[in-house]
């Protein structure tokens, strides 16, 4: 096809550092990328708890501790769990214990939340601070329960992503947009606030510290989503143990020809060894700007049968 083509010329001209992470890796919803089950069906699928439709939902039979499980693929570290209650007979959901581990079985991971009630067609978010694993799983406890689920979301980053320990600092702020906003785990797609951003000038840089010498793989750099993605064009990707100039002086992993807005680019790296990983723009009335970098030591590793809300309730 056009696209198997398009995505093998790519490869074949710049290898995998110009991949969009979007294709590599994962979405901002981890879950999309994943494989959902569950214990049951009646009809409706777990898939459909990812089908972004508020009124399609997943459904078990009645039996005893149905569950609803997404293999997330990859050990993640959960910031939030999202669940959207079907848009009737939202009551079934009540006692629905959320957990995140990296066991299959239900019973040997942790609990991240229990939802108490949960109006019809209503989301709630569960903060779960940061746990590891690679599996999100809902179920209810006892006996003849029913477990549907409208949407579920995952959010967080891939555990192993060595900059969230890191220190920042650049060599300039626009107020508000402070240097340690790239590694706040938030990509600031809905609001670029959440970003980095030195001023206009000549050769503006970030830099982080990983407080320790690493042999880096992968660098991922999320662009601002909004009027200006071409200020990351040429940006360098530097890797190394010196500070002179900064930390600008030291080898070159990658340098960023282009991104488009609100996307997420991995870049390898080779093993390159270092403690600190700086971005630089070369140039005069430049702006660096950078809403996410995530730094890696370890390679980064349906049927629609719909299921609407009708007149026949079951």
């Amino acid at each position: 096809s056009f696209f198997l083509s398009f995505f093998l010329f790519l490869t074949l001209s710049y290898g995998d550092s110009y991949w969009p992470l979007s294709l590599k890796h994962f979405s901002e919803n981890a879950a999309l990328w994943g494989k959902s089950s569950q214990s049951s069906t009646f009809g409706c699928g777990p898939e459909l708890a990812l089908d972004g439709l508020s009124n399609t939902y997943t459904h078990t039979t009645s039996e005893t501790n149905p569950w609803w499980r997404v293999d997330l693929l990859k050990v993640y570290r959960v910031n939030r769990v999202t669940i959207t209650n079907r848009p009737n007979l939202g009551y079934r959901i009540y006692g629905a214990v959320i957990r995140i581990g990296n066991f299959p079985d239900i019973n040997n991971d942790r609990i991240c939340a229990v939802i108490s009630t949960l109006a019809d067609g209503a989301t709630a978010t569960f903060s779960c601070g940061g746990m590891e694993g690679r599996y999100m799983i809902v179920h209810i406890p006892g006996f003849q329960k029913i477990l549907s689920l409208s949407e579920v979301g995952v959010y967080g980053y891939l555990a192993g992503n060595l900059a969230v320990d890191g220190a920042t600092t650049q060599s300039s702020t626009i107020t508000g947009w402070f240097a340690e906003k790239a590694i706040d785990s938030n990509r600031g797609l809905q609001q670029n606030t959440a970003c980095s951003s030195t001023l206009n000038e000549t050769n503006p840089w970030w830099r982080l510290d990983l407080r320790d010498v690493y042999t880096i793989s992968d660098v991922v750099i999320t662009n601002r989503n909004d009027c200006c993605a071409e200020q990351i064009n040429g940006a360098e990707i530097r890797i190394g143990n010196s500070l002179e100039i900064n930390g600008n002086n030291n080898p070159i992993c990658a340098v960023i020809p282009a991104i488009p807005a609100g996307e997420s680019y991995s870049y390898s790296c080779a093993g390159m060894e270092g403690r600190y990983v700086n971005l630089i723009i070369p140039g005069d009335m430049k702006t660096l700007t950078l809403c996410e970098v995530e730094v890696y030591e370890g390679g980064l590793t349906m049927s629609h049968a719909f299921c609407q809300q009708n007149s026949e309730e079951h």
